[in-house]
């Protein structure tokens, strides 16, 4: 766009202002006007979004059609519906006559919806259809009707945070947002702060014939230092403060500070929800975290019981044939020093094993000769035992054996 026709267009408009970002907001949505593609304007509360959809509407051509401003959040979740929809004579208790609704009046026009973030669920799903197919159904009516509405939308609500906690339905955030225009906040705009804060003054200096409060040099710097968590809105509000109750017309830091809170660390305003609403993010991730490890615990114990399960099969198939005096367990090979030695081995008496082994004496046992033939190696002895290190671990403490 040319210098000249944003320049015209911020006048016409009255928007003050020469930061890149608000300029590259205002082109888009000269570029977006001509076509009936819907249009969603994300930004902080107080930061002007409702000039965007007048400016789209009036370089339209739907612009000598009607124009509606709809703030979705001040509708109560009761009424809304018929609000926007219409609804039938005796469809609900005070509907004394039939209503078009929002989408009937506007016909061939332009609806913006402020905060359409706010919208219940139910009336997502019905904008949804409106959107994709032009068609509604008005409260307590059995036909369908027709409407042709251009969508403006604009929200301060962090919509991807909205969609993961059930608020919003992802399928209607991209058909809303085939064009997204960003609005900038007030603390990245620089030196439109003090421009704003001029007109603001002017303003107020012509309305109540007084004389224009005007800043030092100082005073403009605090100014840009703030971080201005309302945005425009709230540097009106304070410009309109220092106007009438300032004695002194000259602005210094040290009466400004008097009308700039203090205390502001955040950058910008706490999201309000309605009664009811918790975002569960949080207790998701941890339920998540405690399912992997108990299924990780599980495999773990399903390849521990398998291991220990053919061990003891292997114990029971074992040859008996021979056993008519109960041997004592294998023990490995020692060297014999000497015939003395030899002949004393044979005299030694067996120790005899119980026979009513249990799983746990099973499995200490199995844990104790996995160590033994990888030399105290506790790596290696899991990885024999086709178990993981921590199940190791928390077997060899449970059966005192990680000392």
């Amino acid at each position: 766009m040319k210098s000249s026709e944003l320049q015209s267009i911020k006048q016409r408009y009255n928007i003050v202002g020469n930061c890149e970002a608000l300029n590259h907001a205002l082109d888009v949505a000269l570029q977006v006007a001509p076509t009936d593609l819907s249009v969603l304007i994300v930004g902080e509360s107080g930061v002007g979004k409702e000039i965007i959809p007048r400016v789209i509407h009036d370089n339209s051509p739907r612009r000598r059609e009607k124009y509606f401003a709809i703030n979705c959040g001040s509708i109560p979740e009761g009424t809304i519906d018929s609000e926007l929809f219409g609804h039938v004579k005796g469809s609900f208790t005070g509907a004394i006559n039939d209503s078009p609704g929002y989408f009937g009046v506007a016909n061939k026009g332009t609806l913006f919806l402020d905060e359409v973030g706010e919208l219940p669920l139910a009336t997502q799903a019905r904008l949804l259809r409106v959107l994709e197919t032009g068609e509604y159904i008005p409260v307590g009516a059995t036909e369908v009707r027709k409407t042709d509405v251009r969508i403006v939308a604009a929200t301060n609500v962090n919509i991807r945070q909205a969609i993961s906690e059930g608020r919003f339905r992802e399928d209607l955030y991209y058909r809303l947002n085939s064009i997204p225009i960003q609005i900038p906040p007030l603390r990245d705009r620089g030196e439109d702060i003090v421009l704003l804060f001029r007109l603001f003054a002017m303003q107020m200096a012509e309305k109540y014939r007084m004389d224009k409060v005007v800043l030092t040099e100082e005073a403009k710097l605090m100014l840009k230092r703030y971080k201005w968590p309302g945005n425009v809105r709230q540097l009106k509000n304070i410009t309109e403060q220092i106007s009438i109750l300032s004695a002194e017309r000259e602005i210094t830091p040290d009466i400004l500070a008097h009308f700039i809170p203090q205390d502001q660390e955040t950058t910008q305003l706490a999201t309000i929800h309605s009664e009811g609403d918790h975002s569960f993010e949080n207790e998701r991730e941890i339920l998540y975290k405690i399912l992997f490890e108990l299924r990780s615990n599980v495999n773990d114990m399903r390849r521990e019981m398998s291991t220990l399960k053919k061990q003891i099969e292997d114990v029971q198939t074992a040859p008996t044939a021979i056993a008519t005096t109960q041997l004592a367990p294998i023990q490995p090979i020692q060297p014999i020093a000497t015939a003395e030695d030899a002949v004393a081995e044979e005299y030694v008496e067996p120790v005899k094993e119980p026979e009513n082994l249990n799983l746990d004496a099973w499995s200490r046992q199995a844990l104790e000769k996995a160590l033994d033939r990888n030399g105290g190696n506790r790596k290696k002895a899991a990885q024999e035992l086709g178990i993981s290190d921590r199940t190791l671990y928390r077997r060899l403490k449970q059966y005192g054996l990680d000392k």
